[in-house]
């Protein structure tokens, strides 16, 4: 039996065989495509569970040939709750700068300087006087217990101003970190409350690589932590324990900040380091620790207390593969390794 027995009938029916073949294999095809081209064409597919679970599922995601992509939102402006996140070069950026420029605000800068720490602090206000507020008064205010690392001064230029406030011996990260938030109110209540309208704390090892201006100005200031910039909910590390103080519920929290840098008005922040201050002693007089230290008690303060300004990863960048890719390195960690 032939297998195509058309081929041995006459040269006209071949003809009418092989155009009858075109025309089933094109119904063919029409057919293929009404059941599944179209249903793949206009049919949106759920993200995978993995696209929720890595947070990939805030951007829009378009579906075709069964592959999924998803778009992660770039430099987001505004807050959940309708506050500004701060990109150094944007017109909003240039527009907070403008409003504030002319104010003749007193602004202070503290930090601490303990032990090793002293090694970073002609580095730190070597690059502030830079960058840190040109053209502003500036008052910076260094609570160290070796007021002779700050030898040889560092030369200051107008309205530029340097206080030292001496402090205890703290020895050891821990004990430091309990105490950090106490040497704060006690320094807001005498002598940075009587001087400055902005006080901002950040942490010694850092260094300012490029301007850092008005638009950091906000009642409550608060910096997202760079290596958790983007990164889901569930993967901030929050304060879990019930038994602290600084316990952050699963539906709780829209960001995680760091503690290298935060600020405002000064009476914000005394708000801030008093409340923080007492939740450490609770949890230090019931034999509990934080897993975070004192950042766990600041993003619990920022939970309750919405900051009017959050600042980008630019204003706190770290060379880690996990910090993103930011338009400008304005502050930068010197090392990330705590010393004793």
């Amino acid at each position: 039996m032939a297998l195509f027995p058309f081929c041995k009938t006459p040269a006209g029916s071949v003809r009418v065989s092989r155009i009858q073949l075109v025309l089933y294999c094109f119904l063919l095809s029409l057919i293929i495509y009404l059941l599944y081209g179209r249903k793949a064409g206009v049919g949106v597919k759920s993200p995978h569970p993995i696209f929720h679970a890595l947070g990939m599922d805030r951007g829009k995601v378009m579906t075709d040939m069964n592959v999924i992509k998803a778009a992660e939102p770039q430099t987001p402006l505004e807050t959940p709750w309708g506050d500004p996140i701060v990109w150094g070069d944007n017109r909003k950026s240039a527009k907070r700068r403008a409003k504030f420029a002319h104010q003749g605000i007193r602004t202070g800068l503290l930090a601490l300087v303990v032990g090793t720490y002293a090694r970073f602090v002609h580095r730190f206000l070597s690059s502030a006087e830079t960058h840190f507020l040109p053209g502003q008064m500036v008052t910076y205010y260094i609570l160290t217990d070796n007021p002779n690392s700050l030898d040889p001064p560092i030369r200051l230029g107008p309205n530029r101003e340097l206080k030292v406030v001496p402090i205890a011996e703290l020895p050891g990260w821990d004990r430091l970190a309990r105490r950090r938030m106490a040497l704060l109110v006690e320094a807001i209540r005498n002598p940075i409350g009587r001087e400055v309208d902005y006080i901002f704390c950040a942490d010694i090892d850092q260094e300012f690589m490029a301007p850092v201006g008005e638009e950091i100005l906000g009642d409550l200031v608060a910096t997202l932590h760079p290596e958790l910039y983007g990164m889901p909910r569930n993967a901030f590390p929050y304060e879990t324990e019930e038994v602290s103080s600084a316990c952050v519920d699963d539906d709780e929290g829209d960001y995680y900040y760091t503690s290298e840098l935060y600020g405002g008005l000064v009476s914000e922040i005394h708000k801030l380091a008093r409340a923080c201050s007492l939740l450490i002693l609770q949890d230090h007089a019931n034999g509990v620790t934080a897993k975070g230290l004192e950042e766990s008690y600041l993003n619990r303060y920022l939970i309750d207390h919405r900051p009017t300004c959050v600042l980008s990863p630019e204003y706190s960048w770290w060379d880690s593969g996990l910090a993103p890719e930011v338009p400008v390195q304005r502050i930068v960690s010197l090392g990330r390794q705590r010393e004793t």
